[in-house]
């Protein structure tokens, strides 16, 4: 606890030392999408999020976890500038800005291998997720019963799943699913309504704090296969783009406060209280490695060497 006191003062300290009014050159604007951002907003209920030391809320899902965690790692690493956020439908748009360098960085974190992708457009952060880590839920509607009484891989290999290959680590670990149907959708808000009208029997989605386990939007209810998930094998990372003039230094920020955050276990903690990341053995995984023992994660990666972020 002591060192969790420490860490928090220190961040609240920054975030004091950058409160005074900044000229617009000094705010950078964020691009984000708009649910997500609602959700970010209801989440903090008017508190500094450089003050927030616990990530348990009715609205905590893994990507605004995300954003508090960004801006807290920025922070630790010497990173004093304000944002300003224009919140819409970005997706995939984002990854257009950053690379021109409209966007200064990205506050959802990518898979690693959709950042390689990217090749020589950005800088990728330390792993935030490591390789193993993530573990995605099975989200159906509530009147699919079928889907919702699954308990094997068998059993899910009757059923229909949507995803998109523009998000490589999704697409390729659904087709290895070998399900009875995989449909393309490239908008997660498209994927969302068509699970929730039962045009698709699911989709994955990460773990997030409900006892029910019903995840709602307006009027879309999803709700996740109880004691089951799959294992989406890759790493997760922020990236910045190199073509913006504070990229580089963004970079070294940010990796600075994660390792800090890392060597501390604050990372991990965070997202276990978030709901992301579950207790060991709380789950089936549905789709282990065949090498891996029957209820146990795979073995961890060690992060990527910060040098990727030069290829």
């Amino acid at each position: 606890m002591k060192i969790l006191g420490c860490i928090c003062g220190l961040i609240l300290s920054l975030y004091c030392m950058a409160e005074p009014v900044l000229p617009k050159a000094e705010v950078i604007p964020v691009y984000i999408r708009d649910d997500v951002y609602e959700d970010y907003l209801k989440f903090l209920n008017g508190r500094p999020v450089l003050s927030i030391v616990d990530f348990r809320g009715a609205t905590m899902r893994r990507d605004v976890a995300d954003m508090v965690l960004l801006q807290q790692a920025l922070a630790l690493g010497g990173f004093t500038k304000n944002f300003y956020y224009q919140p819409g439908k970005f997706n995939f748009r984002n990854t257009k800005m950053l690379e021109s360098g409209d966007s200064l960085l990205s506050f959802d974190t990518y898979w690693l291998t959709d950042a390689k992708a990217l090749a020589g457009k950005v800088y990728i952060s330390e792993a935030v997720v490591r390789r193993g880590e993530y573990l995605a839920g099975i989200y159906t509607s509530p009147e699919n019963l079928p889907v919702l009484r699954t308990r094997t891989l068998e059993e899910l290999r009757k059923f229909s799943g949507v995803s998109t290959p523009k998000w490589h680590t999704n697409w390729q670990t659904m087709q290895a699913l070998g399900l009875r149907e995989l449909v393309q959708e490239d908008e997660w808000l498209s994927q969302a309504r068509m699970v929730h009208m039962r045009w698709i029997d699911f989709m994955l989605m990460p773990f997030f704090h409900d006892e029910k386990g019903i995840y709602q939007l307006e009027q879309l209810r999803l709700q996740v296969v109880p004691g089951v998930a799959i294992l989406l094998n890759d790493s997760r990372h922020f990236v910045i783009s190199k073509s913006h003039p504070e990229g580089r230094f963004v970079s070294e920020a940010l990796n600075k406060g994660l390792k800090i955050l890392r060597e501390n276990g604050r990372i991990e903690q965070l997202y276990k209280q978030a709901g992301f990341m579950l207790p060991e053995n709380s789950v089936q995984i549905l789709n282990l490695p065949a090498a891996t023992k029957p209820n146990t994660m795979p073995a961890l990666e060690s992060a990527p060497d910060s040098k990727v972020n030069e290829r």
